[in-house]
Formats: C-alpha cells, structure tokens, sequence
C-alpha cells in the first residue's frame, strides 16, 4: 500500500508541472505582432506588440503607426486622452492593451482593458483566437453579454513594419 501511494504522489508530481507548462504555452500564444485595421475604411492603421509583463498578464503597445505624423509633420500625440497630462504622449508606443489574464475554460483573454486613441476612451476587453492568425479583439461597456461593444479582427505578423 506504502508502495503505490509513492508511485500514486510521484506519477503527480511528473504529470501537474508537464500540465502547468502546457497551460503557459496555451496562453503564450498571444504573444506577437498584430495588425490592425481603421474601423471605417478597414484598411491598414497599425500595429500592436502583444506580450506578457512582469506581473504575469498580457498587455499591448503599438510599434508601427500607416500614419504616423500630423499633417504639420509632428508625431501623432495622445490628444484625445480626457486627462490632460497625459494628452502630450505620443501614440507610437502607447500601451492600449492592459491586464489581460487567459481564462482556459472559455479559450480567451480577459479582465483587461482597449484603449482607443482615436475616441480618448477605454473599454472593457476580450481577446480570443478565430484561427492562428485571425485574433477576435471585443471591447464594451459593462458586460459583455450586454452587447454594448465593437468587435474588431487583428491578423497575426511575422515582424514589425519599418
């Protein structure tokens, strides 16, 4: 009896950390460069770098802007922000993606927030895989059974523009 609950409590502790590396790779999949495209005219508009940080969740900034400049010639700045301070940032490395966590259950990653440059406002947000390279990204207000939200598609790249 001694016996197999030691191969029992051995066989566990090979299989729990094989499950937990599995779980990370699952997760980690998310990590790239994604491009994506203006609401309207759904051509090309940036690209956003997602990776985990150093508290474990997901976030994303934007590494690659189609326009990157003003028409004045200077760079794009925050100036939508409703926060004043923060109106003089410039939109090429800003972070719009923030805390995400990979829910295994549902497939997807959520708890986070969007922000949108363009409108000044942050969203509650979900990320979720439609095939490898076709990322569902849904911000909302509320709940997101609600339905009060936009959904847009950002395809997975192999790098970053110049």
């Amino acid at each position: 009896m001694k016996q197999t609950l030691i191969f029992v409590m051995f066989a566990i502790a090979l299989v729990f950390p094989s499950l937990a590396k599995a779980q990370n790779a699952k997760a980690d999949r998310i990590a790239g460069i994604y491009l994506t495209y203006d609401d309207e005219t759904l051509k090309e508009k940036s690209q956003v770098r997602i990776h985990k940080a150093t508290n474990g969740k997901y976030v994303g900034e934007i590494v690659w802007l189609k326009a990157p400049k003003e028409t004045n010639g200077k760079e794009k700045l925050d100036k939508n922000n409703p926060d004043p301070k923060l109106q003089s940032r410039k939109i090429m490395g800003l972070q719009i993606l923030k805390d995400f966590s990979y829910d295994a259950d549902n497939d997807e990653w959520s708890e986070g927030t969007i922000y949108n440059p363009t409108s000044g406002k942050t969203y509650n947000c979900y990320m979720k895989f439609e095939n490898s390279k076709s990322l569902k990204i849904r911000g909302y207000i509320g709940a997101a059974w609600m339905g009060l939200g936009k959904t847009a598609v950002w395809t997975k790249e192999e790098t970053v523009r110049k």
